[in-house]
């Protein structure tokens, strides 16, 4: 589910792509390849670079989470627990609102950013099969180091 930032773009390259679908019969093959190509490969980036992982993937955006996940904060609460410009940390709150990770709600004239943890399950999911597959492993090398030690104990 894309977020309302989101919208415009997509519209905007649903709207490209459906133009130059409208203009295929006007203009030669490889110019309509071209067209058709290059709008669904910048939607493709465009979807790609929003994701959840490439939004944890940073660490100071992994801290925004963090410190918003303990309260509330506004954009410049925020800023101030980091040592870097006002307009970084205003990039990286827009990629975690692109992504669903956080929420900003407007009270009065200050703009309030809460934790969307919700979204991390995602991450969660993908990690547990790593889980599940780590823990056989391991097991099953508990199992063969009990043996080993078995075993060289009853042949002294």
């Amino acid at each position: 589910m894309r977020t309302q930032s989101q919208a415009p773009t997509l519209v905007f390259a649903s709207v490209t792509y459906h133009m130059a679908k409208v203009l295929s019969d006007k203009i030669d093959l490889s110019c309509r390849i071209s067209a058709t190509f290059v709008t669904k490969r910048l939607l493709q980036i465009y979807i790609m670079r929003r994701d959840v992982f490439q939004a944890i993937a940073d660490p100071t955006r992994r801290q925004i989470i963090g410190l918003l996940s303990q309260k509330t904060l506004t954009l410049n609460g925020v800023a101030e627990n980091f040592e870097v410009s006002r307009p970084a940390i205003s990039k990286h709150i827009k990629i975690l609102t692109e992504c669903g990770l956080i929420v900003i709600r407007q009270q009065g004239r200050e703009r309030f950013c809460e934790a969307n943890l919700g979204k991390l399950k995602e991450v969660s999911d993908w990690a547990e099969q790593y889980r599940l597959f780590w823990s056989k492993k391991l097991d099953a090398l508990e199992s063969f180091l009990a043996t080993e030690v078995q075993t060289r104990k009853n042949q002294h």
